[in-house]
This record gives structure tokens, C-alpha cells and sequence, in this order.
């Protein structure tokens, strides 16, 4: 009896030992909401990313701990993750999908996730890299450049597959952030050469055949600094037809309710466009906690050669209900060339509600 006792005792010691050196956490999002943009039908949309996640570490000792996540996207208006095209190519876990190590080297990952560039930014966009159509994050903050533009159709293009991962550790506030990707093809459509005219493409693009590995390996690196009131940020990367982009950006804590930041950055597309390659843009933002909510501001423009001026406007409300939820409001004013004519602009005006909860 007694020998059964100890037994007993020491498998629920190392049973509760195995429990705490290893865990597993499922989490996500679900984001769904009314919009209507100009010259647009009303539909159910999204503010937010939907996603269902699997994160979890595993306690090596001496310091070292075994990671990994997997990170699904879905549609909350029809529960499925194919893309707009209606097509299923979007890999299943389009979010990410990484394993690695971390320890005092800093961390170490493998597989596929957002670029060090696109990670870094959107700590300074007024949106925190939202994708809706009132923050900047998919448009002006990255000065419209795609750090994937050779993967299939549908994926989402701010991420590197078959990629390494290093985050530093923080050094007086300091951290240095790495990704670079192999020259592996990733089943892109066939890129047709398009010619320069007077009226619908300002600077004409070289073919690039389907499924077509880089030239050479894409990269992006960035460097971060934060304290108690003051972030900064600086970027610079180079994807898979060789465009590349730099940025740098930087928030101030004026109180701890309100949050100013500012970002610029430029893209050079002169090895893959013919005339026109340079692209300017910047973001000035503002988040201003107001009891249970937060108001979002921004205003931005983006040069691109050869176009005319891209501006935008955007206000939007979060009203938090709980820790995990909230509703919004967002709103958005932006004028950019036409699609007929790059030398007229087009004024379109945006309206979002929705429902926001995390889990």
C-alpha cells in the first residue's frame, strides 16, 4: 500500500513537472462587420484578420525552450478560407506556420510568417496593420510594395515562405530582426510585360514566367527600439523581382492616453518596371484612449512616379465591451488616380461597423 502511495505521489510530481515544462494555447480571432464603400454594395465585412491559431513551447533546460505556431485565416462571413477569386489556393495556414528555438541568442524559426519589415510596421500605423480599407498598413505604410509578389494567387503577400527567422535579444531597448527566404518558386501565375501609355499604366513592367524562383534569395531586416514613452523603427527590404524598400518610423507617448506616430518609406522598382519606378509615402497617426474606447486618426500620402497623388483620411472608434471585445466605427476619405486615366483621380469614400472578439 504504501509503495503504491509513493508511486502515485511521484507520478502526479512529474506529471505536474511534464505540464508546466510544456503548453499548448489555441487562440483567434473573429471579426465581422457592415461596409459600403463608393460605387459599392453594403456587404458583411471585416476590420480584422480572422484567424485560429496554435501556439506552444516545450522547456529544454538550461534556458532553451522549443516554439512553434500555425495560424489559420478564415472568412467569418462564409466560414471558408478561400480567396476572392473563389479559388482554394491560400495555403492553410496562411497566417503562419513556424517552428524554432529560443534562448539568450535571441529566437530562431523556420518556415513561413510576416517579414521583418511588415512585423516591425505596424506598431506605427493608426490601425496597429489592420487590413481595412480606413487603415494605411496594406497600401501607404509599405508605399504599396508586396514583399511576396511571386507567391499564387490569393495568398497574402506580406509574408516570406520557406524562410529563416531571427529576433535578437533586446539590448538597452535595442532589437534586431532578420528574415530571409530561400530562391524556391511558389507557384505565381505568369507575369505578362506590359508597355508604358498614356493613359492606364504609367510605367510598364518585364514578363516573369509562372511559378519562377528569385534571382535571389529576399530578405528584410529591421531594427527596433522602445522605452517608456518613445518607439522607433528602421527598415529595409528586398523581395523576389528585386524591388526594394526602405522605411523608418517612430511613436511618442504624449500621455499615457494618447499616442502620436509617424512613418515614411520609399520603394525602388527599377528592376522590374521599365519607367516610373520610385514610390514615396508617409503616414502621420494618432490613438487617443478615451474611457472604455479608443479613437484611431491618420492622414497619409503615397508619390508614386509618373501618378497622381495618393491621399487619405481616416477616423475610426473602438468601444471596448469587455477584455476581449469590442465594437468600432470607421471611416475614410481617399483620393488616388483613376483606373481609366492615371492622370484624373478618383475620390473613394468608405464606411465600416462590426463587431470585434478575441479568444
Amino acid at each position: 500500500m504504501k509503495k503504491s502511495l509513493v508511486a502515485l505521489a511521484l507520478f502526479g510530481a512529474f506529471a505536474a513537472t511534464a505540464q508546466a515544462q510544456s503548453s499548448v494555447q489555441i487562440y483567434g480571432t473573429v471579426d465581422a462587420g457592415l461596409a459600403k464603400a463608393t460605387n459599392g454594395t453594403t456587404s458583411v465585412s471585416k476590420r480584422d484578420n480572422n484567424k485560429l491559431g496554435f501556439k506552444g513551447t516545450e522547456d529544454l533546460g538550461n534556458g532553451l525552450k522549443a516554439i512553434f505556431q500555425l495560424e489559420i485565416r478564415y472568412e467569418s462571413d462564409t466560414g471558408t478560407i478561400e480567396n476572392t477569386s473563389g479559388t482554394n489556393s491560400r495555403p492553410l495556414f496562411q497566417g503562419q506556420s513556424r517552428v524554432g528555438l529560443q534562448g539568450d541568442f535571441g529566437t530562431v524559426r523556420l518556415g513561413r510568417g510576416l517579414t521583418a519589415f511588415q512585423e516591425t510596421s505596424t506598431a506605427f500605423e493608426p490601425w496597429s496593420g489592420m487590413p481595412t480599407q480606413a487603415g494605411f498598413q496594406t497600401d501607404l505604410t509599405v508605399a504599396g510594395y508586396t514583399s511576396d509578389p511571386l507567391s499564387a494567387n490569393g495568398n497574402s503577400r506580406n509574408r516570406f515562405s520557406n524562410a529563416v527567422f531571427y529576433n535578437s535579444p533586446v539590448f538597452a531597448g535595442f532589437q534586431f530582426n532578420a528574415t530571409v527566404a530561400a530562391k524556391e518558386a511558389n507557384n505565381n501565375s505568369a507575369i505578362a510585360a506590359t508597355l508604358p501609355n498614356a493613359f492606364t499604366n504609367a510605367s510598364g513592367n518585364f514578363a516573369l514566367p509562372a511559378n519562377v524562383a528569385p534571382a535571389s534569395n529576399p530578405y528584410s531586416v529591421s531594427v527596433t527600439y522602445n522605452n517608456a514613452q518613445f518607439a522607433a523603427m528602421g527598415a529595409y527590404e528586398r523581395n523576389g523581382v528585386q524591388a526594394k524598400l526602405w522605411s523608418v518610423g517612430a511613436s511618442f507617448n504624449v500621455a499615457p492616453e494618447l499616442k502620436l506616430m509617424a512613418t515614411y518609406q520609399h520603394q525602388d522598382d527599377g528592376n522590374f518596371k521599365l519607367i516610373n519606378t520610385d514610390t514615396k509615402a508617409w503616414v502621420l497617426g494618432m490613438n487617443y484612449d478615451v474611457g472604455p474606447g479608443k479613437i484611431r486618426a491618420g492622414y497619409g500620402q503615397k508619390t508614386p512616379d509618373g501618378v497622381i497623388k495618393t491621399k487619405q483620411a481616416s477616423l475610426g472608434y473602438d468601444y471596448n465591451l469587455s477584455k476581449r471585445t469590442y465594437v468600432y466605427a470607421d471611416i475614410s476619405n481617399k483620393k488616388q488616380a483613376s483606373a481609366t486615366n492615371y492622370n484624373n483621380s478618383t475620390t473613394i469614400n468608405y464606411v465600416g461597423l462590426g463587431l470585434h472578439h478575441n479568444f
